[in-house]
């Protein structure tokens, strides 16, 4: 491969898909999971690949909450890319119910957890290992467009003139405001995205020393199909004041900040919680 390949979990709908679009644009080849069916999602993977020339979207059904379906997908990336240079952490689910916090089964908290944070703990993990794997063989994160395994200087491929040149890579955590910022109704979630906050610092300090860069990104009231639910609730509230910047965030906003990080546009910074939520977590008298 000639460009540089991001893993986006949940990349097809929602914030994901705001992310995707962002790093097609930038050039990434994008290899996308999901847990609906490949019919489900053509013509998103369509509309992903009229974003940039010659852009390669490849979609996996997998479900991160089952061991085998993390392998399996890996397996299917390296398959189809040889390599992968950026995940980004972004599947997720809500509660089923939105249960109070006396009253919430174990069930839900342990569906949450599995999805939320299990899965993507453990496939870091892993994708981690092989992004490892692959600096020991020659093809480090910031090459950009040399071929894995031979002298940089003897091999750089360059891109069409229209395609934008992709540096960088890393790993980005997709998290939520409610990692710090407490929902009694439903407090499997805010534990989940808390735990990823977590995930995101021993990540970032543990890749260091191989110059893989971590990120968290924390999205505040974001305008999705998770979201769509309680519009009306949010439309007051954010009228009323509650983001600073008196509007919903766009998947867009999103996919923009990831990008930024992704191509290397902040530097010195692993570990770095970048806050997309209009000012909603300042704290305010």
């Amino acid at each position: 491969m000639t460009r540089q390949v991001a893993l986006i979990t949940g990349g097809t709908r929602g914030i994901g898909l705001g992310i995707a679009r962002a790093l097609a644009r930038d050039g990434w080849q994008l290899a996308l999971c999901g847990v609906r069916p490949a019919d489900a999602v053509r013509d998103v993977l369509d509309e992903l690949r009229a974003l940039g020339p010659d852009i390669i979207v490849a979609y996996e059904p997998a479900d991160l909450a089952v061991a085998a379906d993390r392998v399996r997908l890996i397996d299917a990336v390296r398959a189809r890319f040889g390599a992968i240079h950026a995940l980004v952490n972004n599947a997720g689910r809500a509660p089923r119910v939105r249960a109070d916090l006396l009253q919430a089964a174990e069930e839900s908290f342990e569906e949450v957890l599995r999805t939320n944070l299990q899965g993507p703990y453990f496939l870091t993990q892993q994708v981690a290992a092989l992004m490892i794997t692959q600096q020991r063989a020659g093809a480090p994160l910031t090459t950009g467009h040399e071929q894995a395994g031979q002298d940089a200087s003897a091999t750089a491929v360059r891109p069409p003139a229209t395609a934008p040149a992709v540096h960088g890579g890393g790993i980005v955590f997709v998290t939520s405001v409610s990692a710090d910022m407490a929902s009694p109704n439903r407090g499997e979630y805010c534990v989940s995205k808390a735990g990823l906050a977590m995930a995101t610092k021993l990540f970032a300090v543990r890749l260091a020393e191989f110059g893989i860069p971590v990120y968290e990104v924390r999205p505040g009231i974001i305008a999705t199909d998770m979201t769509a639910g309680v519009k009306e609730v949010y439309d007051r509230r954010i009228a009323d004041g509650l983001v600073p910047d008196r509007r919903w965030g766009t998947p867009e906003d999103v996919g923009r900040a990831v990008a930024a990080l992704l191509r290397g546009d902040v530097p010195y910074a692993t570990g770095t919680v970048v806050h997309i939520d209009g000012g909603l977590a300042v704290p305010r008298l």
